[in-house]
């Protein structure tokens, strides 16, 4: 894998219309753990939950990731420039599975906007989670969406509401209390037009 994200192979690619051109690469833990440290140890990123990690680990965390079949992390490029970390799992084989009656086609996602002049302007953050819905639900066995949010962050329980989710209940998890919320996929549908806003 290339240590310059903007030259490897996209697992998704699209011109969003507002927005630019959105590529998601595979993270590489060695090569991006600079950069994403940077990103999980400023304060706005505290429910990410690792503003005290190293450098290295954060490589740590992202090498075990890496050496999961059922949990991947990704970069998201907007025209070239990351800006954002993405992660999808399956909540069958995560700690999550043990708070809520997990179905079929379930699957999960987090999401950290990376430099915090990255979202600056008006509709950044629901056209990147617009993206990043049609990329999950590009497969068909994705029959809906998880997302964990910590209960009190209350601006991102928002924005994934305006992005078509549902309010799921509270669940305790070692590290946090959460709030559930679901996106189902449409009916003969990828993904629901998210609120740009």
């Amino acid at each position: 894998m290339s240590a310059d994200p903007a030259v490897r192979p996209a697992v998704h690619e699209e011109e969003v219309a507002g927005f630019g051109r959105l590529r998601i690469v595979p993270l590489d833990p060695a090569a991006d753990a600079a950069l994403v440290h940077r990103w999980v140890t400023e304060d706005r990123a505290r429910f990410w939950g690792m503003l005290d990690h190293t450098v290295e680990q954060v490589r740590e965390v992202y090498e075990f990731v890496d050496s999961l079949s059922t949990h991947h992390a990704f970069l998201a490029l907007r025209d070239g420039t990351p800006v954002a970390l993405f992660q999808t799992y399956d909540p069958a084989h995560d700690p999550v599975g043990e708070c809520y009656e997990v179905r079929p086609g379930d699957h999960g996602v987090h999401l950290l906007i990376g430099p915090a002049d990255a979202g600056g302007e008006d509709g950044f953050t629901g056209r990147l989670i617009g993206g990043f819905l049609r990329f999950v639900l590009a497969d068909p066995a994705h029959r809906r969406i998880v997302a964990e949010p910590d209960a009190r962050n209350d601006r991102a329980v928002a924005r994934l509401l305006r992005s078509g989710f549902e309010l799921g209940p509270l669940i305790d998890k070692p590290e946090k209390r959460a709030r559930l919320v679901f996106l189902t996929r449409p009916a003969g549908g990828s993904a629901p037009a998210a609120d740009p806003r």
